[in-house]
């Protein structure tokens, strides 16, 4: 009975947070559906209704449903991935490798200024600043134990900067860039399409189970994306029809994901979690400028090494996210594939190399500071 009470409390408590979504959905911002129900969500816990009393267990929503939310942004990250990524990775593996070891590196070095020059603790500032997108890096952050809710402003700080100045300065050089043809990777509702979806689903569930096995950084995101992508990319006579990305996944289901993964941070969300908050705003948005600008530089140098456009360069190395670099990419007819390949290489090494090492320079500063 209890249990049965719990969960229409959930899903009440996520029906009235996705208003928010719909709400901020009209200003166009990435990601608003989450960052629309996160808000929303959060107020709805600061006043502690009596028909949402589950928000008063700190563990917030039930389990199942911020991982249901990471399952289905698994199985949309994965669709990126297609035999084409492979070759362009060959092809330009060195390049890749020495951007993405310098962007995660000055990433780090953005989170250290960040947690000494505001208020926020460490493990939150590295989170913030590190480039994983803000749907992924606000749930790893949450499950460790940083401010999610500050991670989430800092990320989207840094997101909003990058869609809005990359299109402007690719404007301003009047880059030449290769125009490519696209496909949606959506498909029709058919059978064939039905069937290569419960496919990839399965893929995904027992990525993400073996992910959390293993005890890999938020299992069911990034298990559940490595999963389908392996369907995708070596088990293609598995996959019924003309593609392997002949799946049907409406916008729909990443719309739901994403009100789902901002309802669970916002419902464990109170209000003494914004204190000092306006000095880590400042701080992260200076950062976050550094980031960008330092990118750019390393942008240009490589596109000048090569014969990569400049504005592929900074969509493929810009802290942005993969939906959103990939997004501005087709709009500004940039070599999509090549972007959608740094930036998901890029995804995949911070989601699994970088929370272990938060974890031992924090562990570190902790051990530290107990020996003074």
């Amino acid at each position: 009975m209890q249990k049965l009470q719990t969960l229409k409390q959930n899903i009440l408590y996520i029906l009235l947070s996705a208003f928010g979504g719909i709400t901020l959905s009209f200003s166009g911002i990435p990601m608003a559906w989450m960052l629309g129900s996160l808000f929303l969500a959060s107020i709805l816990a600061s006043l502690h209704l009596k028909g949402l009393q589950f928000q008063r267990d700190k563990n917030g929503l039930h389990p199942f449903w911020p991982q249901f939310g990471q399952l289905i942004l698994g199985i949309q990250l994965s669709q990126t991935f297609n035999l084409s990524i492979m070759d362009t990775l060959e092809d330009y593996f060195l390049i890749i490798i020495i951007m993405l070891i310098s962007s995660i590196t000055i990433a780090i070095l953005s989170g250290l200024m960040l947690w000494r020059f505001s208020n926020v603790n460490m493990m939150t500032s590295l989170f913030g600043t590190t480039p994983g997108g803000i749907s992924a890096m606000p749930t790893i952050a949450d499950e460790i134990g940083a401010n999610a809710l500050i991670v989430s402003i800092i990320q989207t700080i840094r997101v909003l900067l990058v869609v809005s100045l990359i299109p402007i300065i690719s404007q301003v050089v009047n880059s030449h860039s290769v125009m490519i043809s696209t496909n949606s990777t959506q498909g029709q509702l058919s059978s064939n399409a039905l069937l290569n979806t419960g496919i990839i689903i399965i893929g995904a569930y027992l990525g993400a189970k073996v992910g959390k096995k293993i005890k890999m950084p938020a299992p069911w995101l990034v298990g559940s994306m490595l999963g389908a992508g392996i369907i995708h990319l070596i088990c293609p006579l598995f996959i019924i029809g003309d593609s392997v990305g002949s799946i049907y996944w409406p916008q729909e289901i990443i719309i739901f994901a994403q009100v789902l993964i901002g309802t669970n941070i916002g419902s464990r969300v109170n209000f003494s979690m914004f204190k000092g908050l306006g000095k880590a705003i400042i701080v992260g948005l200076l950062t976050s400028l550094c980031l960008i600008v330092s990118i750019l530089v390393l942008s240009f140098l490589i596109s000048e090494m090569t014969h990569i456009s400049f504005v592929t360069c900074m969509l493929a190395f810009a802290p942005g996210g993969v939906a959103e670099m990939a997004t501005t990419a087709i709009a500004l007819h940039a070599d999509t594939t090549f972007v959608v390949a740094v930036q998901s290489l890029r995804l995949i090494s911070i989601l699994t190399i970088l929370p272990p090492i938060f974890r031992f320079l924090n562990n570190r500063t902790i051990i530290k500071s107990y020996h003074r």
